[in-house]
């Protein structure tokens, strides 16, 4: 049985989920988590995405490659912080090193553990594909004024600290 709010109505919201207060779908919260969404989706496109060879990678593809460029993982490492199995991994794997963009190698003396790391050609790609949104972001900025700039970077450490601070509660993962 569901609890009610007093009204009769649910107190859970859609898939079961119990609303905190503010969440209703007309709530200013609500309405500034909308438009920060937006916001975000908007900045994405404008801010980050680049046109290169690696835009034409799969997605799963283009997240190994980012993750990787922080260096090498193991296979078995790499599939659980993608959230995908261990096949999948391996096909991931087989089409990026056809490539050219990663190469397989032992870890350690231990030959059951593969490990994953960027080519040279996949660690120029990534650098280049970094290097080009920071200019991006760059050419932006230079346009606002120093005190904006240093108030939207204020802005987005409090919004990473709110983020990281409701991934820290438990049951806060979205499926």
């Amino acid at each position: 049985m569901r609890s009610t709010n007093g009204t009769g109505a649910s107190a859970n919201g859609k898939n079961g989920h119990a609303r905190r207060n503010g969440d209703s779908p007309s709530s200013p919260v609500n309405s500034q988590a909308r438009e920060l969404t937006s916001l975000f989706i908007s900045l994405t496109r404008q801010l980050l995405v680049v046109d290169d060879y690696v835009a034409e990678l799969p997605l799963r593809q283009l997240r190994v490659c980012v993750v990787l460029h922080d260096g090498p993982r193991s296979m078995s490492a790499l599939s659980r912080e993608l959230g995908v199995s261990q096949s999948a991994m391996t096909q991931i794997a087989d089409r990026l090193e056809r490539a050219r963009l990663v190469k397989r190698s032992f870890e350690g003396n231990d030959r059951r553990v593969r490990s994953l790391q960027l080519t040279p050609r996949g660690q120029r790609i990534m650098r280049l594909r970094e290097e080009a949104r920071v200019q991006r972001a760059q050419d932006v900025v230079q346009r606002m004024p120093e005190s904006a700039r240093q108030d939207v970077i204020a802005a987005m450490q409090k919004l990473l600290a709110a983020t990281q601070n409701a991934e820290a509660k438990p049951g806060n993962r979205t499926p």
